[in-house]
């Protein structure tokens, strides 16, 4: 589990700083860059860049778009009927999400609004599972001094029925308490396709990228802006990327307690790892998935709060109601 779980964070990370070329317009063996934004042009664009730069910029290499881009729509008529669907996962996930990004960010004038605007609002959807899995880290919080227990009890017996009884024992805390045990996952199964989809639907719509959001090009990265423009407004960006990741990930590692000094070692080792391969791929985010990335983890660090609070009233009220029922059971006798 651990294994794959680290395997899942490599693989956001590198999809995030946009490793691999087998999507990317080549010459002489390397990616083609706008040189305006730092930007790798991408064979699977779903519009036409509005920017006339850009756009003579893909004309040259227009052999090497996946649709012919004499028939890509410019942006501001892309519909989700635009271009034939790759499969289910573009039709389903990635056009309808440009779609939305694009329109929303021409009602608003600022594609950078837009971004954060449909980061959170795919944030509020998931809501109601964010929800049911603190509740379910609140629940395995109660249940730890009883599975602390079953760790110490069976702590030096290594023979299988021992650990067979092991397992019975955990399992019935687990129903005790209402616990799934694969209920912390169930979030990171259903967001990892959402976020990917969020990504693509950013990474091929050259629009996005030639806006600009307090300053700063959407497409360009902190390293970029940074190094070769030295606009120092980029070193916020770092900050709030590295800032809202820590604060959300030390939040649910700190309501995940399980009771298993191996699981939470493992846990504290994936929390540290993700930090800081995050610290290093804010430095090659594109200014327009840092946005989402900032403001989808700001909204989490706040809803966890919220819920957390929440859970803790709902204890207090548990611990007043239970002592009064005890005494009028012993009233009854």
């Amino acid at each position: 589990m651990k294994k794959f779980k680290i395997g899942i964070i490599v693989l956001m990370i590198v999809m995030l700083t946009g490793c691999g070329n087998s999507n990317y317009i080549m010459k002489d063996n390397k990616p083609v860059q706008n040189d305006a934004t730092g930007q790798v042009l991408q064979k699977d664009i779903l519009c036409k860049p509005v920017d006339k730069d850009l756009d003579k910029l893909y004309s040259e290499y227009k052999d090497q778009t996946k649709i012919a881009y004499d028939k890509l729509p410019k942006c501001a008529d892309f519909k989700m009927s635009s271009n034939k669907a790759s499969g289910l996962w573009e039709g389903l996930f990635v056009k309808p999400l440009a779609f939305i990004i694009l329109k929303l960010g021409y009602l608003i004038n600022n594609f950078g609004l837009s971004v954060i605007i449909v980061g959170l609002a795919i944030r509020l959807i998931l809501m109601p599972i964010s929800i049911k899995t603190m509740k379910q880290s609140n629940n395995l919080k109660k249940a730890q001094p009883e599975l602390a227990r079953i760790e110490r009890k069976y702590a030096n017996r290594t023979d299988n029925e021992a650990m067979l009884q092991k397992s019975q024992e955990m399992m019935m805390v687990y129903k005790k308490y209402n616990i799934s045990p694969f209920g912390s996952c169930l979030l990171a199964f259903i967001q990892l396709p959402l976020f990917f989809a969020f990504l693509q639907a950013i990474n091929r719509t050259p629009a996005i990228f030639e806006d600009k959001f307090l300053g700063l090009t959407l497409g360009r990265t902190p390293m970029m802006g940074l190094f070769e423009y030295h606009q120092w407004g980029y070193i916020a960006i770092i900050v709030l990327i590295i800032l809202t990741t820590y604060l959300s990930f030390r939040n649910s590692m700190g309501s995940n307690q399980t009771g298993n000094p191996e699981m939470e070692s493992q846990m504290q080792f994936m929390f540290k790892f993700m930090i800081i391969m995050i610290s290093v791929a804010s430095l090659y985010l594109s200014t327009a998935i840092a946005l989402y990335w900032i403001a989808t983890n700001g909204f989490v660090v706040v809803q966890n709060l919220v819920i957390k609070k929440i859970n803790e009233m709902e204890d207090k009220k548990d611990v007043i109601i239970k002592p009064k029922k005890e005494k009028r059971v012993k009233k009854g006798k």
